[in-house]
């Protein structure tokens, strides 16, 4: 078996908490899908910072750390990479990344607009390169399993759809003016932080998502500014500090037509008090719905006759639940997803087709962000293009 497996040299760039994520969930891939004919190797990160570096090496487990990721598409050895830096740097790595003709798994959002999602999204395809994109919440057994419900025709003709992202992680207003809050660093704010998982889920479940119409709001129009060491969500300014303005929304409200006919209502907010992580979606049929919520994941609610709504744990028959647990009840976590993920990444490398979540996939969620952003200036509904090269839909 050792002879028949090949090595694949991974190299990553920014060793942040995704990148560390991206790292675990590579080496738990040899664990959970022992019959990948590829096995990652932590080979050469990339990050500014000195301290990113050496946890990169003493703590992960690469082999070499610099500080400026050319150094990395520069190495031949390098086979994959993972891009994990802040959303204003993706655009620019992932063409470089493409134009070396290295295989790249990115977070979302891929692009700061759909302009450059389509951008990258079509360099990788001009290169031949496989792509993987961070949608991980579609990789939950019980996920696996709403969409065969749905695709089977077990819920009847869907005839509506729900989706809710609810985070608290900028309810504070004392949150510091991270570049998270800056259009020209993040792009949109929680319509490609957070909706765009909730885009992607909904046609991941229901099918391509066609028009829009939609608004949008920033509650905390004004932050204070950070102090230097101040990158995450979670950062905190001073209470005397200087303050900036918020330009991107904290909270937006969509309404979507389906290509298939059935209606959806998204909504998402960065500053609701109250829900931790509330990524919820709720499909309604002719014969049933169901229910999602993130915060219960191995978890589905299913209403397929007139009794209302069961329960029903995940288990060995839904999805890769049996990869990771031997039976319903104990549960799988966050970071499992994101091991699903890699396995997929490593398993489209190796067979030269698409298995993961593609930059195609991650371009067709900010179309539906922008025109979303556009309804919200212009009051109208607007029309989805189509993205090219997406396989979400496909039965």
């Amino acid at each position: 078996m050792e002879g028949s497996v090949k090595k694949l040299n991974v190299g990553l760039v920014s060793v942040g908490w995704m990148g560390r994520l991206h790292s675990r969930a590579y080496l738990a891939a040899a664990h959970h899908y022992p019959e990948l004919p590829v096995r990652a190797v932590l080979a050469r990160a990339a990050d500014p910072d000195q301290g990113g570096r050496e946890h990169a090496v003493d703590v992960l487990g690469y082999t070499d750390a610099v500080a400026d990721y050319r150094d990395v598409l520069a190495d031949t050895d390098i086979d994959v990479v993972s891009i994990c830096a802040p959303n204003f740097l993706h655009h620019e790595i992932a063409l470089a990344t493409a134009a070396a003709g290295k295989h790249f798994w990115i977070e979302k959002p891929m692009g700061r607009s759909a302009r450059e999602s389509r951008e990258i999204a079509q360099a990788a395809a001009s290169a031949g390169v496989i792509t993987a994109v961070g949608f991980n919440y579609r990789h939950a057994p019980a996920i696996a399993h709403a969409r065969a419900l749905v695709r089977s025709g077990a819920l009847g003709e869907i005839t509506n759809v729900r989706v809710s992202f609810l985070a608290d992680y900028s309810s504070d207003p004392l949150g510091a003016l991270t570049w998270r809050f800056e259009r020209a660093r993040s792009g949109s704010g929680v319509l490609g932080d957070l909706l765009s998982h909730g885009f992607d889920l909904a046609q991941f479940v229901v099918g391509r998502i066609s028009r829009v119409s939609a608004d949008t709001e920033t509650f905390l129009r004004r932050r204070p500014l950070p102090s230097a060491d101040a990158a995450s969500h979670f950062s905190r300014g001073a209470a005397d500090a200087p303050t900036g303005d918020v330009e991107n929304e904290d909270y937006a409200v969509v309404m979507a037509r389906f290509e298939n006919g059935a209606i959806g209502v998204f909504d998402s907010s960065r500053i609701a008090v109250g829900p931790r992580a509330e990524y919820t979606i709720e499909v309604y049929g002719t014969r049933g719905s169901l229910r999602w919520d993130f915060q219960r994941l191995n978890e589905l609610q299913l209403a397929d006759d007139a009794a209302g709504y069961r329960t029903i744990m995940a288990g060995p028959e839904f999805g890769d639940f049996r990869r990771f647990q031997p039976g319903a009840g104990t549960s799988m976590g966050f970071d499992d997803l994101k091991t699903v993920e890699a396995s997929l990444f490593l398993r489209s490398v190796a067979e030269g087709r698409q298995f993961a979540p593609s930059a195609a996939d991650g371009w067709s969620a900010a179309e539906i962000a922008d025109a979303a952003l556009h309804s919200a200036q212009t009051h109208e509904w607007v029309t989805v293009p189509l993205a090219e090269g997406v396989t979400t839909f496909d039965a």
